[in-house]
């Protein structure tokens, strides 16, 4: 442990920066759909149901994969896993670029999913191998803000520069996928080289099937349940203006360019509150005040969008929206290594329970967006319930008696 403590300084922290843009890819790839959504919508002939699928296929790719995902990576370690990540995201990418229709764009979209799924519990559990427990805020912060960072590029340049500049969204697609796969053997070939830890090698050497007993113990643990609610909150929001917030606002007259950049706001707020919230809870003990502020604030953000029309109002409300659920996202991750009975060896396992379940609200956020304005006509009803969830992680804080404060 000395050992691994020593090199912090600078081999912990340069792989934790190269899996930081593992996230990055990712992310870029995921949002370059939503960010293109109004322009694929008339190219592919969608139904706004079907566009609100489409921007909710990857968080519904969690719910049957992500304890599954949790399991492997905690079985045979970040390394290897981000590479098959990076692989599947690669392969979707290209083939989303030549999808004809909807079932196409469905199909590659859900495997693009897939190499999400180990991303995010790869990440987690690529800062537990490399850094103490009281040392992981700091690496945790850097991969989140370069997934904001992928989300931020694929609205701001992505779709107002890159694409245009390319030909299109296909082209796009395209080429950002041949550039992911060009990364996925930089990224094995430094895990090979750096001799990273590729599995956990953490039996007990019962007779126990250790994935059974490691399910079991994820599953009945009361407060990460208390966890997955507020996972299913932050999820909802984050997944329901992330998928939509570029259409809301050309629905309101804006245009395609300033919609987009309009929706870096959402992404500069949370990496605001990734960077600054979490560090201050920890800081003056009080984690669980801020995870019961950052729910407030987050539902009470999108009301102001609701209300706000084109006005500061909205503006105010897209900023508030980013930097509570910035500020709530890596509290849900830190919590469940620091639980009794979950600590570092189950965090691949538990952060996949939280995902698992949480992500029934990353899909239904933009599905519910998109269906019920298919209904109504309207973005309200949805934007609605993405405002009303922000209750039920409020309540869950209150009850949180682990978070601290």
């Amino acid at each position: 442990m000395q050992a691994m403590t020593q090199s912090v300084s600078w081999r912990s922290y340069a792989l934790v920066v190269l899996g930081t843009l593992v996230y990055t890819s990712l992310m870029f790839s995921w949002f370059s759909l939503p960010a293109y959504l109004p322009t694929i919508i008339d190219d592919v002939g969608l139904s706004s149901t079907e566009a609100g699928i489409l921007a909710g296929a990857v968080p519904l790719t969690y719910i049957p994969l992500a304890l599954f995902s949790g399991l492997a990576v905690d079985r045979f370690g970040p390394g290897h896993s981000l590479g098959v990540a990076l692989g599947c995201i690669g392969v979707a990418q290209i083939a989303r670029s030549a999808a004809p229709g909807f079932l196409g764009l469905l199909a590659t979209t859900i495997g693009l999913g897939v190499g999400a799924t180990l991303v995010t519990f790869g990440l987690p559990k690529l800062v537990s191998v490399l850094f103490p427990p009281d040392e992981t805020g700091l690496p945790s912060s850097i991969y989140l803000v370069g997934a904001s960072a992928g989300t931020a590029t694929a609205f701001s340049l992505g779709r107002p520069l890159i694409g245009p500049a390319l030909g299109g969204w296909r082209r796009l697609f395209f080429w950002s996928g041949v550039l992911i796969l060009g990364y996925a053997v930089v990224w094995l070939a430094v895990v090979r080289l750096s001799r990273l830890r590729t599995a956990s090698g953490e039996g007990d050497g019962s007779g126990d099937n250790p994935a059974l007993r490691d399910l079991k113990t994820v599953l009945l643990h009361r407060e990460l349940r208390l966890v997955v609610v507020l996972g299913i909150t932050y999820l909802l929001i984050i997944h329901g203006l992330q998928g939509w917030l570029p259409a809301i606002l050309e629905s309101r007259g804006l245009s395609a360019e300033r919609a987009g950049q309009t929706t870096t706001l959402l992404v500069g707020a949370n990496v605001l509150g990734v960077l600054t919230i979490p560090g201050l809870a920890d800081r003056f003990g009080a984690r669980r005040a801020a995870i019961v502020a950052t729910s407030a604030v987050a539902g009470l953000g999108v009301a102001a969008i609701i209300g706000g029309g084109r006005s500061l109002v909205a503006v105010a409300g897209i900023v508030g929206a980013g930097l509570g659920v910035g500020g709530l996202s890596p509290m849900v991750r830190a919590i469940p290594p620091a639980l009794d009975g979950i600590g570092a060896r189950l965090t691949g396992t538990a952060v996949g329970l939280v995902f698992a379940v949480g992500e029934i609200g990353g899909f239904a956020g933009p599905f519910l967006i998109g269906f019920l304005r298919e209904s109504t006509g309207s973005f309200t009803p949805g934007l609605a319930v993405l405002a009303v969830s922000g209750i039920a992680a409020v309540v869950a804080g209150f009850r949180l008696d682990s978070a601290g404060g």
